[in-house]
Protein backbone atom coordinates (compact mmCIF):
# COMPACT_ATOMS: atom_id res chain seq x y z
CA UNK A 1 0.00 0.00 0.00
CA UNK A 2 1.39 3.39 -1.13
CA UNK A 3 0.82 5.96 1.40
CA UNK A 4 0.23 9.84 0.61
CA UNK A 5 -0.43 13.21 1.99
CA UNK A 6 -2.55 15.94 0.52
CA UNK A 7 -1.69 19.40 0.72
CA UNK A 8 -3.91 22.23 -1.05
CA UNK A 9 -6.35 19.48 -0.91
CA UNK A 10 -9.75 21.55 -2.03
CA UNK A 11 -12.59 19.27 -1.26
CA UNK A 12 -10.82 16.00 -1.87
CA UNK A 13 -10.68 16.15 -5.89
CA UNK A 14 -7.12 14.44 -6.19
CA UNK A 15 -7.47 12.58 -3.06
CA UNK A 16 -10.46 10.40 -4.13
CA UNK A 17 -8.30 9.64 -7.16
CA UNK A 18 -5.60 8.94 -5.42
CA UNK A 19 -7.79 6.21 -2.92
CA UNK A 20 -9.22 4.75 -6.30
CA UNK A 21 -6.01 4.25 -7.69
CA UNK A 22 -4.96 2.12 -4.43
CA UNK A 23 -2.57 5.24 -2.52
CA UNK A 24 -3.72 5.56 0.98
CA UNK A 25 -4.23 9.25 1.97
CA UNK A 26 -3.10 9.49 5.28
CA UNK A 27 -3.26 13.59 5.85
CA UNK A 28 -4.84 16.35 3.91
CA UNK A 29 -4.14 19.87 4.87
CA UNK A 30 -6.61 22.39 3.67
CA UNK A 31 -7.26 25.73 4.95
CA UNK A 32 -10.89 26.65 4.13
CA UNK A 33 -13.09 25.27 6.62
CA UNK A 34 -15.93 24.47 4.39
CA UNK A 35 -13.68 22.57 2.15
CA UNK A 36 -12.16 20.86 4.98
CA UNK A 37 -15.42 19.99 6.09
CA UNK A 38 -16.41 18.30 2.98
CA UNK A 39 -13.10 16.18 2.89
CA UNK A 40 -13.39 14.81 5.74
CA UNK A 41 -17.14 14.13 5.23
CA UNK A 42 -15.85 11.80 2.30
CA UNK A 43 -12.87 10.56 3.40
CA UNK A 44 -13.63 9.40 7.22
CA UNK A 45 -10.01 8.02 7.53
CA UNK A 46 -7.76 10.47 6.73
CA UNK A 47 -6.63 13.31 9.34
CA UNK A 48 -7.58 16.92 7.91
CA UNK A 49 -5.34 19.42 9.36
CA UNK A 50 -7.31 22.72 8.84
CA UNK A 51 -4.82 25.05 8.42
CA UNK A 52 -2.83 27.46 6.39
CA UNK A 53 0.46 25.27 4.90
CA UNK A 54 2.32 29.05 4.75
CA UNK A 55 1.56 29.53 8.43
CA UNK A 56 3.37 26.49 9.33
CA UNK A 57 6.87 25.98 9.99
CA UNK A 58 9.31 23.35 9.18
CA UNK A 59 9.30 21.99 12.21
CA UNK A 60 5.88 21.77 12.76
CA UNK A 61 5.11 20.29 9.42
CA UNK A 62 7.70 17.24 10.28
CA UNK A 63 5.70 16.71 13.58
CA UNK A 64 2.63 15.75 12.24
CA UNK A 65 2.71 11.92 13.08
CA UNK A 66 1.72 10.95 9.25
CA UNK A 67 4.61 12.49 7.60
CA UNK A 68 6.34 9.88 8.48
CA UNK A 69 4.13 7.57 6.31
CA UNK A 70 3.97 9.71 3.78
CA UNK A 71 5.71 8.36 0.59
CA UNK A 72 4.03 10.53 -1.78
CA UNK A 73 3.05 13.92 -1.41
CA UNK A 74 0.64 15.32 -4.00
CA UNK A 75 -1.37 18.61 -4.02
CA UNK A 76 -2.42 21.57 -6.59
CA UNK A 77 -1.34 25.46 -5.32
CA UNK A 78 -4.01 27.79 -5.94
CA UNK A 79 -3.85 28.67 -9.30
CA UNK A 80 -5.63 31.83 -10.47
CA UNK A 81 -2.47 33.37 -10.81
CA UNK A 82 -1.54 31.45 -13.65
CA UNK A 83 -5.09 31.51 -15.23
CA UNK A 84 -5.87 32.73 -18.48
CA UNK A 85 -9.34 33.95 -17.69
CA UNK A 86 -7.56 36.29 -14.81
CA UNK A 87 -6.01 38.61 -17.40
CA UNK A 88 -5.90 41.57 -14.90
CA UNK A 89 -4.13 39.58 -12.03
CA UNK A 90 -2.11 37.14 -14.57
CA UNK A 91 1.65 39.26 -13.76
CA UNK A 92 4.49 37.96 -11.74
CA UNK A 93 3.53 40.50 -8.74
CA UNK A 94 0.31 38.03 -7.86
CA UNK A 95 1.38 36.21 -4.67
CA UNK A 96 -0.44 33.17 -5.68
CA UNK A 97 1.87 32.47 -8.21
CA UNK A 98 4.72 31.62 -5.45
CA UNK A 99 2.15 29.33 -3.72
CA UNK A 100 4.52 26.55 -5.09
CA UNK A 101 7.09 27.33 -2.86
CA UNK A 102 5.00 26.03 -0.07
CA UNK A 103 4.07 22.86 -1.81
CA UNK A 104 8.07 23.05 -2.54
CA UNK A 105 8.70 23.20 1.34
CA UNK A 106 6.18 20.57 2.68
CA UNK A 107 8.06 18.52 -0.47
CA UNK A 108 11.36 19.22 1.36
CA UNK A 109 9.99 18.46 5.00
CA UNK A 110 8.93 15.37 4.25
CA UNK A 111 11.24 14.06 1.77
CA UNK A 112 8.96 11.91 0.06
CA UNK A 113 9.60 9.24 -2.64
CA UNK A 114 7.71 10.85 -4.77
CA UNK A 115 5.39 13.76 -5.68
CA UNK A 116 2.54 14.96 -7.57
CA UNK A 117 2.15 18.51 -8.31
CA UNK A 118 -0.99 19.65 -10.41
CA UNK A 119 -2.04 23.25 -11.60
CA UNK A 120 -4.16 25.10 -14.72
CA UNK A 121 -2.43 24.76 -18.69
CA UNK A 122 -1.70 28.44 -17.97
CA UNK A 123 1.11 27.48 -16.37
CA UNK A 124 3.50 26.12 -18.76
CA UNK A 125 4.09 29.88 -20.88
CA UNK A 126 2.96 32.06 -18.04
CA UNK A 127 6.10 34.61 -18.20
CA UNK A 128 7.08 33.28 -21.59
CA UNK A 129 7.64 29.82 -19.65
CA UNK A 130 9.79 31.32 -17.32
CA UNK A 131 8.04 30.48 -14.21
CA UNK A 132 7.85 26.81 -15.64
CA UNK A 133 11.55 26.76 -15.64
CA UNK A 134 11.99 28.18 -12.17
CA UNK A 135 9.90 25.74 -10.62
CA UNK A 136 11.40 22.45 -12.66
CA UNK A 137 15.22 23.96 -11.46
CA UNK A 138 13.64 23.86 -7.79
CA UNK A 139 12.19 20.18 -8.17
CA UNK A 140 15.15 18.79 -9.41
CA UNK A 141 17.44 20.90 -6.53
CA UNK A 142 15.79 18.22 -4.42
CA UNK A 143 16.87 15.37 -6.55
CA UNK A 144 13.46 14.86 -8.22
CA UNK A 145 13.27 12.79 -11.60
CA UNK A 146 10.83 14.95 -13.12
CA UNK A 147 8.12 14.38 -16.13
CA UNK A 148 5.63 16.80 -16.58
CA UNK A 149 2.89 17.71 -19.33
CA UNK A 150 -0.58 18.79 -20.07
CA UNK A 151 -3.40 16.13 -19.55
CA UNK A 152 -6.84 16.61 -20.95
CA UNK A 153 -9.74 15.13 -18.61
CA UNK A 154 -11.78 14.05 -21.64
CA UNK A 155 -9.15 11.96 -22.46
CA UNK A 156 -9.58 9.92 -19.57
CA UNK A 157 -13.47 9.19 -19.33
CA UNK A 158 -14.68 12.53 -18.21
CA UNK A 159 -17.19 14.15 -19.91
CA UNK A 160 -15.70 17.88 -19.70
CA UNK A 161 -13.12 19.95 -21.65
CA UNK A 162 -10.70 20.54 -19.14
CA UNK A 163 -6.47 20.69 -19.48
CA UNK A 164 -4.36 20.29 -16.74
CA UNK A 165 -1.11 20.36 -15.89
CA UNK A 166 0.53 17.64 -14.24
CA UNK A 167 4.48 17.72 -12.44
CA UNK A 168 5.82 14.39 -11.12
CA UNK A 169 8.22 13.78 -9.75
CA UNK A 170 10.16 10.27 -8.32
CA UNK A 171 13.41 9.55 -6.90
CA UNK A 172 15.19 6.59 -5.68
CA UNK A 173 15.38 4.64 -8.71
CA UNK A 174 11.45 4.85 -9.24
CA UNK A 175 10.55 5.92 -12.74
CA UNK A 176 7.45 7.51 -12.71
CA UNK A 177 5.70 8.22 -16.09
CA UNK A 178 2.20 10.09 -17.11
CA UNK A 179 -0.45 7.99 -18.06
CA UNK A 180 -1.49 7.87 -21.81
CA UNK A 181 -4.99 8.92 -23.01
CA UNK A 182 -7.49 6.51 -23.47
CA UNK A 183 -8.41 5.85 -27.59
CA UNK A 184 -12.39 6.06 -26.62
CA UNK A 185 -14.98 8.83 -26.90
CA UNK A 186 -15.67 11.04 -24.29
CA UNK A 187 -18.91 10.96 -22.51
CA UNK A 188 -21.20 13.87 -22.97
CA UNK A 189 -22.58 16.24 -21.04
CA UNK A 190 -26.01 13.94 -21.41
CA UNK A 191 -24.42 10.85 -20.69
CA UNK A 192 -23.47 12.36 -17.46
CA UNK A 193 -26.78 14.35 -16.08
CA UNK A 194 -29.97 13.27 -17.96
CA UNK A 195 -30.90 10.72 -15.38
CA UNK A 196 -31.39 14.02 -12.47
CA UNK A 197 -34.65 15.11 -11.32
CA UNK A 198 -35.70 18.12 -13.32
CA UNK A 199 -35.08 21.50 -11.62
CA UNK A 200 -36.06 24.86 -11.69
CA UNK A 201 -34.68 28.04 -11.37
CA UNK A 202 -33.34 28.82 -7.74
CA UNK A 203 -33.65 25.00 -6.59
CA UNK A 204 -33.07 24.41 -3.10
CA UNK A 205 -34.04 20.65 -2.64
CA UNK A 206 -31.17 18.66 -0.24
CA UNK A 207 -32.12 15.30 -1.57
CA UNK A 208 -33.97 13.89 -4.39
CA UNK A 209 -35.10 10.73 -6.21
CA UNK A 210 -33.48 10.51 -9.96
CA UNK A 211 -35.29 11.44 -13.04
CA UNK A 212 -37.19 9.17 -15.32
CA UNK A 213 -34.60 9.35 -18.02
CA UNK A 214 -32.53 6.24 -18.28
CA UNK A 215 -28.98 6.36 -16.72
CA UNK A 216 -26.26 5.95 -19.24
CA UNK A 217 -23.18 4.12 -18.42
CA UNK A 218 -21.47 6.71 -17.51
CA UNK A 219 -23.95 7.45 -15.15
CA UNK A 220 -24.39 4.43 -13.78
CA UNK A 221 -21.00 3.38 -12.67
CA UNK A 222 -21.32 7.40 -10.45
CA UNK A 223 -24.81 6.24 -9.31
CA UNK A 224 -24.06 2.80 -7.75
CA UNK A 225 -27.28 0.99 -6.07
CA UNK A 226 -28.19 4.71 -4.98
CA UNK A 227 -31.94 5.45 -5.68
CA UNK A 228 -31.65 9.02 -4.72
CA UNK A 229 -29.27 11.57 -4.47
CA UNK A 230 -28.10 15.17 -3.01
CA UNK A 231 -26.99 18.31 -4.31
CA UNK A 232 -30.16 19.90 -6.25
CA UNK A 233 -29.17 23.32 -5.56
CA UNK A 234 -29.33 25.80 -8.43
CA UNK A 235 -28.21 29.81 -7.99
CA UNK A 236 -31.67 31.89 -8.26
CA UNK A 237 -30.84 33.94 -11.01
CA UNK A 238 -32.60 36.83 -11.64
CA UNK A 239 -35.14 37.81 -14.58
CA UNK A 240 -32.57 39.56 -16.61
CA UNK A 241 -30.18 37.34 -16.36
CA UNK A 242 -33.02 34.43 -17.58
CA UNK A 243 -33.49 37.19 -20.66
CA UNK A 244 -29.71 36.04 -20.85
CA UNK A 245 -29.71 32.38 -21.16
CA UNK A 246 -33.12 32.49 -23.00
CA UNK A 247 -31.37 33.86 -25.92
CA UNK A 248 -28.39 31.27 -26.22
CA UNK A 249 -28.48 28.28 -27.95
CA UNK A 250 -26.82 25.24 -27.17
CA UNK A 251 -23.11 25.82 -27.69
CA UNK A 252 -23.63 29.27 -27.85
CA UNK A 253 -22.36 32.08 -25.45
CA UNK A 254 -22.75 35.75 -24.03
CA UNK A 255 -22.29 36.52 -28.24
CA UNK A 256 -25.40 35.61 -28.99
CA UNK A 257 -26.87 37.81 -25.87
CA UNK A 258 -28.81 41.26 -27.54
CA UNK A 259 -26.81 44.43 -26.84
CA UNK A 260 -29.87 45.32 -24.58
CA UNK A 261 -29.31 42.66 -22.16
CA UNK A 262 -25.99 43.38 -21.50
CA UNK A 263 -25.68 46.98 -20.85
CA UNK A 264 -24.04 46.95 -17.49
CA UNK A 265 -20.73 45.23 -19.28
CA UNK A 266 -18.75 48.57 -19.84
CA UNK A 267 -16.63 46.21 -22.04
CA UNK A 268 -17.66 42.98 -23.99
CA UNK A 269 -14.56 42.43 -25.41
CA UNK A 270 -13.12 41.10 -21.91
CA UNK A 271 -15.92 38.62 -21.69
CA UNK A 272 -14.11 35.17 -22.66
CA UNK A 273 -15.76 32.08 -24.37
CA UNK A 274 -17.22 30.54 -21.22
CA UNK A 275 -19.06 33.43 -19.98
CA UNK A 276 -23.00 33.10 -20.46
CA UNK A 277 -21.56 29.69 -22.18
CA UNK A 278 -24.74 27.39 -22.41
CA UNK A 279 -23.60 23.18 -22.88
CA UNK A 280 -24.42 21.59 -25.76
CA UNK A 281 -25.97 17.89 -24.53
CA UNK A 282 -24.16 15.61 -27.17
CA UNK A 283 -20.72 17.18 -26.48
CA UNK A 284 -18.37 17.56 -23.42
CA UNK A 285 -19.12 19.89 -21.03
CA UNK A 286 -16.87 23.42 -21.67
CA UNK A 287 -14.57 24.00 -18.08
CA UNK A 288 -16.40 23.45 -14.74
CA UNK A 289 -14.81 26.34 -12.94
CA UNK A 290 -16.41 29.36 -10.98
CA UNK A 291 -20.03 29.44 -11.54
CA UNK A 292 -20.27 33.30 -10.92
CA UNK A 293 -18.02 34.03 -12.93
CA UNK A 294 -18.71 31.85 -16.44
CA UNK A 295 -22.37 31.25 -15.83
CA UNK A 296 -22.26 28.09 -17.59
CA UNK A 297 -26.12 27.34 -18.49
CA UNK A 298 -27.78 24.01 -18.74
CA UNK A 299 -28.47 22.23 -21.86
CA UNK A 300 -32.18 22.07 -22.09
CA UNK A 301 -33.49 24.69 -19.23
CA UNK A 302 -32.79 28.28 -18.43
CA UNK A 303 -31.33 28.15 -15.74
CA UNK A 304 -27.71 27.24 -14.28
CA UNK A 305 -26.01 23.68 -13.08
CA UNK A 306 -26.68 22.23 -10.45
CA UNK A 307 -24.66 21.29 -7.64
CA UNK A 308 -24.93 17.90 -8.35
CA UNK A 309 -24.84 18.10 -12.09
CA UNK A 310 -21.38 19.76 -11.80
CA UNK A 311 -19.99 17.37 -9.78
CA UNK A 312 -21.54 14.58 -12.36
CA UNK A 313 -19.47 16.67 -14.76
CA UNK A 314 -16.59 16.55 -12.65
CA UNK A 315 -17.09 12.68 -12.25
CA UNK A 316 -17.42 13.03 -9.00
CA UNK A 317 -19.68 10.15 -7.52
CA UNK A 318 -23.60 11.12 -6.49
CA UNK A 319 -22.57 9.50 -2.55
CA UNK A 320 -20.29 12.73 -2.39
CA UNK A 321 -21.13 15.38 -0.60
CA UNK A 322 -19.92 19.21 -0.34
CA UNK A 323 -20.50 21.51 2.50
CA UNK A 324 -21.56 24.62 3.04
CA UNK A 325 -24.23 27.55 1.49
CA UNK A 326 -24.29 27.05 -1.94
CA UNK A 327 -21.44 29.36 -3.04
CA UNK A 328 -18.99 27.26 -1.04
CA UNK A 329 -20.00 24.15 -2.64
CA UNK A 330 -19.98 25.63 -5.64
CA UNK A 331 -16.07 26.85 -5.22
CA UNK A 332 -15.93 23.07 -4.25
CA UNK A 333 -17.08 21.59 -7.19
CA UNK A 334 -15.28 23.95 -9.61
CA UNK A 335 -11.92 24.21 -7.88
CA UNK A 336 -11.24 20.43 -8.17
CA UNK A 337 -9.70 17.93 -10.13
CA UNK A 338 -11.67 15.48 -11.42
CA UNK A 339 -11.30 12.26 -9.44
CA UNK A 340 -11.28 10.28 -12.92
CA UNK A 341 -8.22 12.05 -14.34
CA UNK A 342 -6.45 12.03 -10.96
CA UNK A 343 -7.51 8.58 -10.79
CA UNK A 344 -5.68 7.91 -14.18
CA UNK A 345 -2.01 9.67 -12.58
CA UNK A 346 -1.87 7.83 -9.22
CA UNK A 347 -2.58 4.49 -11.39
CA UNK A 348 0.43 5.19 -13.01
CA UNK A 349 2.36 6.00 -9.95
CA UNK A 350 1.29 3.52 -7.97
CA UNK A 351 2.28 1.12 -10.89
CA UNK A 352 5.72 2.82 -10.43
CA UNK A 353 6.01 2.25 -6.78
CA UNK A 354 4.95 -0.96 -6.80
CA UNK A 355 1.55 -0.76 -4.97
CA UNK A 356 -1.36 -2.13 -6.14
CA UNK A 357 -4.35 -0.54 -8.12
CA UNK A 358 -7.73 -1.66 -10.04
CA UNK A 359 -7.91 1.08 -12.81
Amino acid sequence: MVNAVDVFAGAGGLSLGATQAGINVALAIERDEHAAAAYQANHPGTEVLTADVSGLSSDDIRRVQQCNDGTVVFGGPPCQGFSYSNTRTRTTENTLNWLYKEFLRVIDAWQPICFVFENVRGITNFARGAMLKTILRDFKHLGFKLVYGVLNAQDFGVPQDRSRFFLVGSRDGIDATLPIPRDETAPTVDDAIQDLPTLENGANIPTLPYGPASPSDYANQLRGTLRECTGHLVTKSSSTVLQRYGAVPPGGNWQNIPDTLMLNYADRSRCHTGIYHRLAGNRPSKVIGNFRKNMLIHPHYDRGLSIREAARLQSFPDTYQFSGSIGFQQQQVGNAVPPKLARAVFAQLATATGGSCNV
